[in-house]
């Protein structure tokens, strides 16, 4: 693959050309990665008032009782979208599904202990842990361990 960038006041817009013989799976993943803006910040809620969370230092997200929740060093924020929401959002860019209720950030988790029922325990640099169903374990080794990611298949 060559790769040709062109600097040029003259230029008012940013504009990306592919030229290829066919059609790749490199070039989706090319592709998928130029579409997907990475989100810059996530509204959390705290009593009256609203915050702004950056993704890189959020431990996990989590629901319980129909609402969904930030963790930061051992500290809820309640978020205003839906657990499913926070996973298409956050897709790509270090986060993965431990369980049915949880969404970890594979960039905080520092070290794992098989549990006694063949679950996965993860720890997060803030002393926080989750337990990872056995249902997520294959695809949190593949994205975590072998960095892969889910269209490496």
């Amino acid at each position: 693959m060559k790769l040709n960038i062109d600097i040029n006041e003259k230029y008012t817009e940013t504009y990306i050309t592919i030229q290829a013989k066919e059609w790749t799976v490199e070039l989706e993943e090319i592709v998928r990665k130029l579409e997907h803006q990475k989100p810059k910040r996530i509204l959390g809620v705290e009593g009256d008032k609203s915050t702004l969370l950056s993704p890189q230092a959020i431990d996990y997200f989590y629901s319980e009782k129909r609402k969904v929740y930030a963790s930061i060093n051992h500290q809820s924020i309640e978020i205003t979208m839906k657990l499913y929401e926070v996973e298409e959002w956050l897709e790509g860019i270090g986060f993965c599904r431990l369980s049915k209720s949880v969404i970890g950030n594979l960039n905080q988790i520092t070290h794992f202990e098989l549990a006694f029922n063949g679950n996965l325990c993860v720890y997060f640099r803030s002393g926080s842990k989750e337990y990872v169903s056995r249902k997520y374990v294959p695809e949190l080794k593949r994205r975590l361990i072998l960095g892969g990611d889910k269209h490496d298949r």
